[in-house]
């Protein structure tokens, strides 16, 4: 991405709004030999209004400043995009396997932490990995999808991969890799090769942990080659109803899948026959099963500047005076989850009856940030980043916003993935958006803004809905909407729907 920082403006009158976007077409022109949908992505970025700019230590990478690091971090993808994509899948564990037994099993070179569930899954995986490294452990961490770089999917020691190692990584396992698609009958997914890059990574760097989270359910999942001396599962509700099953029971028999011989089972609030399935699944292997709201929770909670002030009961006791950088009692909640995993992984509870040094645990989740999950990224007005995708996560983000900002207007872009409970979602955040704009990412899973729009009428009525086919015009559509009616200091926007929305539009209002 160019150097070149743009100018801050709280206003654009029409004149400057049509050179800037002039310039915007411009340099997507310029930059054609770039992936299309990033070149637009990041041409937005260096010219729509009102820049926040980002925070100190913003948690994710922008694209390499060397030209031949980024061309050949752009070559990786390129291949990579030509297997099959995370939504297309055949589910076994056997190429994953197979993968593993070429490179030497790299992923039993450290003992890892398991994570699946519905929702919570990457911010719990970040929780965990701080706890961790305020303790002195080198970690290793998997999640996805990625918000804005697909270096964040594997983090060394709290920080995504340098380009240059990511890079690397695919090319020394790149002939394993293609010995394994000769031998199968399907070629190894993207995701399956980037499960295998990211063990290979873990066992090279060397790591003294892995926190994994899991692509989709479990069982079948392609990080499910481990054998995660914790398993946690963080609440489970409908989502891939068509891979995983129709009620929260038979999902969670897919992410029960992730619970090894004689693990301990770190269990957020689930759903009665979710729990239930869990349970039994943890006795039929030997599973030590600790209980959110049981053997662990959070004590106390109360709104605080910039986040929340927590009590948490872990297993081996209370910390106080936790300070968590995050908004919304379902970060409370996943930050009581990833204690509990942490304090498992050291065996309290078990073999140690005593509690975390309090002060650590304190400095560990200050430190703490999720990147598109309730992230505030510019003010005047606030504009809020929740990927939010399926109406569990919908309703918990809209009682977020609610509890944690006096908005006295709010107003969202939304779009979406066709594939999702869009109406859901809607249904969700009905009663705390004033107006909806409604818009679509650059995926090829998105849906068409006119079809959202024909859903967000029948939820809202017409006269609370717009329609912006472009992200970057719903965005200053939003943005204007929400300082009419002289309530700029009240007023707020909420961009959600997916974490592909989420990513774009980080692009588009900070400076890269």
């Amino acid at each position: 991405m160019s150097d070149q920082q743009p100018e801050s403006h709280d206003r654009f009158d029409d004149e400057d709004l049509a050179g800037a976007f002039d310039e915007f077409d411009q340099i997507v022109a310029e930059e054609s030999d770039r992936d299309p949908d990033l070149a637009v992505i990041e041409a937005g970025s260096r010219t729509l209004r009102a820049q926040a700019g980002p925070p100190q230590g913003d948690p994710v990478p922008a694209r390499p400043v060397d030209p031949e690091v980024a061309a050949a971090l752009l070559e990786v993808e390129q291949e990579l995009s030509t297997r099959w994509g995370e939504t297309k899948l055949e589910p076994s564990v056997s190429r994953s396997a197979a993968l593993m037994d070429v490179l030497g099993e790299p992923q039993r070179a450290y003992p890892s932490i398991h994570v699946t569930g519905t929702n919570g899954k990457t911010s719990t995986a970040r929780m965990i990995e701080a706890l961790l490294n305020a303790f002195e452990l080198r970690t290793g961490r998997y999640t996805s999808p990625h918000v804005q770089s697909i270096t964040e999917r594997i983090s060394l020691d709290g920080a995504p991969i340098e380009a240059e190692r990511f890079v690397e990584t695919y090319h020394d396992i790149k002939p394993y890799v293609e010995m394994v698609d000769a031998a199968e009958e399907f070629r190894l997914s993207f995701f399956e090769v980037l499960t295998g890059m990211a063990y290979a990574a873990f066992a090279d760097a060397p790591v003294d942990v892995a926190v994994v989270e899991v692509g989709m359910g479990g069982s079948w999942d392609a990080t499910n080659v481990i054998d995660g001396s914790v398993a946690v599962i963080t609440p489970i509700s409908l989502d891939h109803t068509d891979r995983l099953g129709s009620t929260p029971g038979e999902i969670a028999g897919e992410k029960g899948g992730i619970i090894k011989q004689d693990a301990t089972v770190i269990l957020a609030q689930q759903p009665v026959d979710a729990a239930q399935v869990l349970l039994k699944k943890a006795v039929e292997v030997d599973a030590t099963v600790a209980r959110e709201g049981m053997e662990f929770g959070v004590v106390s909670r109360e709104v605080a500047v910039g986040g929340q002030q927590l009590t948490l009961r872990g297993v081996g006791g209370e910390y106080e005076g936790i300070f968590l950088p995050l908004y919304g009692a379902h970060m409370a909640h996943n930050a009581a989850v990833a204690l509990a995993a942490v304090e498992a992984f050291f065996g309290i509870g078990g073999q140690h009856a005593r509690v975390l040094d309090v002060e650590t645990v304190r400095k560990a989740f200050a430190s703490v940030t999720s990147p598109g999950r309730m992230e505030v990224v510019r003010r005047s007005p606030t504009v809020i980043l929740d990927a939010a995708h399926n109406p569990a996560g919908a309703a918990v983000t809209a009682d977020a916003v609610t509890e944690s900002f006096g908005f006295s207007r709010l107003i969202g872009v939304v779009a979406a993935s066709a594939d999702k409970d869009v109406r859901g979602v809607l249904e969700a955040f009905e009663p705390i958006f004033a107006e909806v704009v409604v818009t679509e990412n650059s995926s090829h899973r998105s849906m068409g803004a006119d079809e959202l729009a024909s859903v967000a009428v029948e939820v809202f009525g017409a006269d609370r809905v717009q329609v912006e086919p472009r992200l970057d015009d719903a965005l200053e559509a939003a943005i204007t909407l929400a300082e009419e009616e002289a309530e700029y200091g009240g007023a707020g926007v909420l961009v959600t729907g997916s974490v592909i929305t989420v990513g774009e539009a980080r692009l588009l209002l900070k400076r890269g």
